[in-house]
């Protein structure tokens, strides 16, 4: 089906935000009143500027508070509705949005406001204009899609339609099931939008805080379905309100909402995709460093060894069991570079810049990542390299898809020489988790990408209190929680205090790993005595069991199916490590002990 995006969901001026469009692909635009009214350009010359992009102008949205007014201000809003007809004969649009009005002049009439509308259809149709009439959650007397159906219905004017806004419906309860009794050729758009599931005014909440679909908790697809078993065959068009997204660049934007509309139109049987490849593990993580020094002590404090070295380039590979660390001292495209996000740069020293994913099918991955848009990276290849498939996530990191020891594909290891007579300890440690920090504007788009792209699954968003704000988790995983990457996003968009990037080693036995590692001269996460004393309040402990953890600095945490201990070391650049040992069936982070992780961050860089 066609697609279209709305003019108020990008940032920057009418003409950046059609660029943006054009080249995420989009076939049309609604164009809100506002950025017309700001733009330099003549409405003429933005159908001009439509035309050359090849989008259509599939909406406008200039009218408030029309229907069941009192006779004076019903002919005061005709004659607004007049010029604004004129408007869109010369923006070349034919669909005119007409909200349920919110006006304290309106009255709860519903055949004075069929009669209203009809009669604005009338004029409408003199210009050729058809009435799409839509059902604001917040209306003052019409609040639902289905009562304003009853309306349109009533009226009975052929250029008189409804639209169907995905957030108005979702966000009140309202069942979908009914948009079926609605004829198709009546529907005459459909705008779509998720949002998480607050507790806020609806209004505040429709505002500031809608999303791209696959982003929020809404059900969109389950509308959809509805919206297209009754006939409808006109557009999918976004309408997202959000804070975050009219501050971030257009184009990135526009990419992110395309791919979410990809994704629900396949998800809902109206376009092919290639199938997801879900990665089955975590192959290697990559520090790009200035100064290998201070990352490959810390790495020798935690058991690594050096085992292997890039035949052609300045890259070395650190094993511990089946934890794998590349440690990279040649330039590299660093994380957190893209739009404006106040990058990192080599004076902030190491950083986590590449993760290697095991993948059943490395190039069905690729092909799946570059039909959802997202950027292939090339790479210089030597003679004999491994041909490795890589992709750039919303935040820059570099994520390849590869195969380790598997001799049916392509394996990474083959670029690297072993370095005699040395072996790695196989004791059990793999890397259990990759805690990745996004730029603010990137966090529900990075969301989207993990889920969309890699195929994984999606948990709640977790909100954890900083000493200088909150920050905001969300984690992706496999099912069997073979990859598990927290996604995190500060309190601010210049917020760069202790939000570092982490590996979490899983250990069989974390008090026996951080004792090794204090004794090989590396340095814990010092935490306060005060978190232990309420552990002691909380938890019963066996003897000396609470000692322990308090002279290691390990925290603890336990649900109903299982028990997760952790520590951490002291940050080296812009990442740090993380001691975890689950037991039972643990499944989650030790979100309740963040706060006071991040507080003695703060304290100790």
């Amino acid at each position: 089906m066609r697609t279209s995006i709305a003019t108020v969901s990008l940032s920057g001026s009418l003409t950046e935000k059609l660029t943006a469009a054009a080249r995420a692909g989009f076939d049309g635009v609604e164009i809100f009143e506002n950025d017309l009214l700001a733009s330099p350009l003549t409405p003429e010359e933005v159908r001009a500027r439509c035309a050359d992009l090849g989008l259509t102008i599939d909406l406008y949205q200039p009218m408030r508070d029309i229907e069941a007014v009192p006779a004076d201000e019903f002919a005061r809003n005709l004659r607004r509705a007049r010029a604004k007809f004129a408007v869109m004969n010369r923006l070349g649009a034919d669909t005119v949005l007409v909200c349920s009005s919110v006006s304290p002049l309106a009255v709860d009439d519903d055949a004075l406001a069929a009669g209203q509308l009809a009669r604005l259809a009338d004029l409408a149709q003199d210009f050729g204009v058809r009435v799409a009439y839509e059902a604001l959650a917040w209306g003052r007397h019409v609040s639902t899609y289905d009562h304003a159906w009853r309306i349109v219905e009533t009226a009975g004017h052929p250029a008189l339609g409804t639209c169907l806004d995905s957030f108005h419906i979702l966000s009140r309860g309202s069942d979908p099931k009914a948009i079926g009794d609605i004829p198709g050729e009546k529907i005459f758009f459909l705008q779509l939008a998720d949002a998480p599931l607050p507790a806020m005014d609806v209004l505040q909440w429709s505002r500031h805080h809608r999303r791209f679909p696959g982003q929020g908790g809404f059900d969109v697809a389950g509308l959809l379905r509805h919206v297209l078993r009754a006939g409808y065959d006109g557009p999918l068009s976004l309408e997202v309100f959000n804070d975050v997204f009219r501050q971030a660049e257009a184009g990135p934007t526009a990419v992110d909402a395309r791919r979410s509309l990809l994704v629900l139109q396949e998800e809902v049987g109206l376009g092919a995709l290639p199938p997801p490849v879900v990665p089955t593990g975590v192959a290697f993580a990559e520090l790009v460093t200035p100064d290998a020094e201070p990352v490959t002590s810390l790495l020798g404090a935690l058991g690594f060894a050096r085992t292997a070295r890039h035949r052609g380039k300045p890259v070395e590979l650190w094993e511990r069991g089946e934890a794998r660390v590349l440690v990279n001292t040649g330039p590299a495209t660093l994380p957190h570079a893209r739009r404006g996000s106040g990058g990192a740069t080599a004076a902030d020293g190491t950083r986590l810049a590449a993760v290697g994913l095991e993948s059943p099918d490395p190039a069905g991955a690729a092909r799946r990542a570059e039909a959802l848009l997202t950027p292939v990276l090339p790479r210089r290849r030597a003679d004999g390299d491994a041909p490795l498939d890589a992709v750039s996530a919303p935040d820059g990191t570099e994520l390849f898809l590869c195969a380790t020891n598997r001799p049916q594909l392509p394996d990474w290891r083959a670029d690297f020489t072993d370095l005699p007579g040395i072996a790695a300890a196989r004791d059990g440690v793999r890397i259990d988790h990759l805690s990745l920090t996004q730029p603010w504007h990137h966090f529900d788009e990075a969301v989207l990408f993990h889920r969309a792209v890699l195929g994984l699954d999606a948990q709640e968003s977790v909100d954890v209190a900083d000493p200088y704000g909150l920050l905001r988790s969300r984690a992706v995983s496999t099912g069997d929680g073979a990859v598990r990457i927290p996604l995190t996003v500060g309190a601010a968009p210049g917020d760069d205090t202790a939000h570092a990037r982490h590996i979490a080693l899983g250990t069989p036995d974390v008090v026996a790993a951080a004792r090794r590692f204090t004794e090989a001269g590396g340095r814990l996460l010092p935490i306060p005595a005060n978190y232990y004393d309420d552990l002691a309040a909380r938890y019963e402990f066996t003897d000396g069991e609470l000692a322990t953890y308090r002279e290691l600095g390990i925290l603890y945490d336990r649900d109903a199916h299982g028990v997760f201990r952790h520590c951490y070391t002291r940050t080296v650049g812009r990442v740090f490590f993380e001691l975890v040992q689950r037991d039972g069936g643990y499944q989650g982070y030790g979100a309740a002990n963040a706060p006071v992780r991040l507080a003695a961050q703060h304290t100790t860089r």
